[in-house]
């Protein structure tokens, strides 16, 4: 069976760009296309480096392809089309050998393939760091109990300083108890009872929630594509994915405030790859994005790991247990940060269409 070489070019997972010898864009694929946000027709015959930012001196490596007619391969640098923050990307960079001197551009986004590829082995870490957890909750919740209990008997012979030493031992104790329900709470989680939900419903929810209360500071924007078919969830944990990123963008903005966007969309290149090596479609898309700060570059690779916080009290379990819920729903989650815009992208799957007996 053979295929077309327009069949080909539309089936590209990654973006690729056919420049002329002037470095004009003579066409572009699917991919691209999504990658740019921007289509064919607007983007034809425009120098591409009037829309795409390469961090690498490209014009000698261009020349270099032409001259040599090699294939020329560069890798790790960011990459930027239009509003959307660096992308870190391999490009790889090849001569069509014709005389028009025309190459062909692929740009591959390291951090797509990269965090795909982990998604398997951080769903088991947080499964094991899970298990430890709860083990260790139930063990030291008893004797917490019985230090507690102590320092209350305490106290009712003391007074002054003596007495502010036993309070601070109930306190903290309980704060720790607080701290171990949280984590039997994380582990307890449930499997999801997945139903078609309309993305857009769960995240009016969770906004309106928001404003009146941890997000109140906030101004929220809404950018939706209201033509996003309903994905397969359980619309109650998915409640809780977004409340949990929207509270954290809340957060990270402090008391001055700032603006949190909501944004989704439909990318049909996007696919979970399964440890047995099948593919699974995630094309929607919902992402929320803060002009805050920005994560911390220390723990910005490891932020969806248990108990990874940027912040100073914080315990590190919203975004594992966050990761954790997109997991099970045969999702993935990736973060991109830089001071002033950080965003967290969730992709999920289409819910399957029902069958004629269930209509």
């Amino acid at each position: 069976m053979s295929l077309g070489h327009d069949a080909i070019w539309t089936a590209l997972p990654i973006p690729a760009f056919l420049l002329d010898a002037e470095d004009r864009i003579a066409a572009i694929n699917p991919a691209a296309e999504l990658f740019m946000n921007a289509t064919l027709r607007t983007l034809r015959d425009m120098p591409v480096f009037d829309r795409l930012a390469v961090d690498a001196p490209l014009d000698e490596a261009f020349a270099r392809v032409r001259a040599n007619h090699a294939a020329l391969f560069i890798n790790d640098v960011d990459v930027t089309a239009g509003a959307r923050a660096p992308v870190q990307c391999n490009l790889q960079i090849a001569p069509m050998n014709d005389q028009a001197k025309h190459v062909l551009l692929l740009v591959s986004p390291r951090e797509l393939a990269g965090r795909l590829g982990r998604a398997h082995s951080v769903k088991t870490a947080a499964k094991s760091a899970i298990g430890m957890a709860e083990m260790l909750a139930h063990e030291i919740k008893n004797p917490l109990a019985g230090i507690t209990g102590a320092a209350q008997l305490l106290s009712m012979n003391l007074s002054g300083s003596d007495l502010e030493l036993t309070d601070l031992i109930v306190a903290e104790s309980r704060r720790i108890v607080a701290l171990l329900d949280q984590v039997e709470q994380f582990g307890n989680l449930s499997p999801p009872k997945c139903r078609a939900v309309n993305i857009h419903d769960v995240l009016d929810r969770a906004r309106k929630s928001a404003t009146v209360s941890y997000a109140a500071h906030m101004k929220i924007e809404e950018d939706y594509d209201p033509s996003l078919p309903p994905t397969w969830a359980d619309p109650d944990q998915l409640m809780q994915v977004f409340s949990n990123l929207i509270r954290n963008a809340a957060q990270a903005a402090g008391p001055d405030g700032g603006t949190i966007r909501l944004h989704t969309f439909y990318e049909q290149s996007l696919r979970l790859r399964h440890p047995d090596g099948s593919g699974v479609p995630v094309p929607l898309q919902v992402e929320i994005i803060d002009d805050g700060p920005g994560l911390p570059t220390e723990i910005a690779g490891d932020i969806f790991e248990p108990f990874v916080s940027g912040r100073e009290n914080g315990t590190g379990l919203g975004l594992a247990l966050v990761s954790k819920i997109v997991s099970d729903h045969g999702g993935w989650i990736a973060v991109d940060s830089v001071p002033g815009r950080t965003v967290f992208r969730i992709s999920l799957p289409v819910a399957p269409k029902p069958r004629e007996d269930e209509t």
